[in-house]
């Protein structure tokens, strides 16, 4: 699969190749923060293959955190373009940032529902974990 992307200003762009390694909805109280309170849509793209092709991100990385991720986002518009967890082989890119989001398809689970809010929607029939499931 090949993905295309950028910030709301188009100052940062991105591409990503190959098979997503995820496909989900998070609703993380992290997520909750970078999205104003919905649950935040991601692919997870190999590491390998994901590339800005314009512009560089400004990363922000929590350091009261024991394993804090680090936050790619547009210095100039503030578009959240992607996270990098620490030690997974993928780069979480935001379903919105995508030049076109019907690639996204649909989630195939809900994570982090343990911080689920009251007005957050769930699919029937989608796999939910309270954490990330095992693998």
């Amino acid at each position: 699969m090949k993905l295309e992307g950028g910030c709301y200003c188009g100052k940062v762009r991105y591409a990503a190749d190959g098979e997503p390694m995820m496909k989900a909805q998070c609703h993380c109280r992290e997520c909750q923060y970078i999205t104003g309170g919905a649950p935040n849509m991601f692919i997870a793209m190999p590491v390998a293959e994901f590339t800005y092709t314009k512009g560089t991100p400004k990363q922000f990385k929590r350091s009261d955190l024991e394993r804090p991720v680090t936050r790619e986002f547009c210095a100039d518009c503030g578009t959240h373009l992607a996270t990098r967890p620490p030690g997974f082989p993928a780069v979480i890119v935001k379903v919105g940032t995508l030049d076109d989001a019907s690639l996204f398809g649909a989630p195939k689970m809900a994570i982090y529902t343990i911080d689920k809010q009251a007005f957050h929607q769930i699919p029937d029939g989608l796999p939910a974990f309270e954490r990330l499931p095992q693998r």
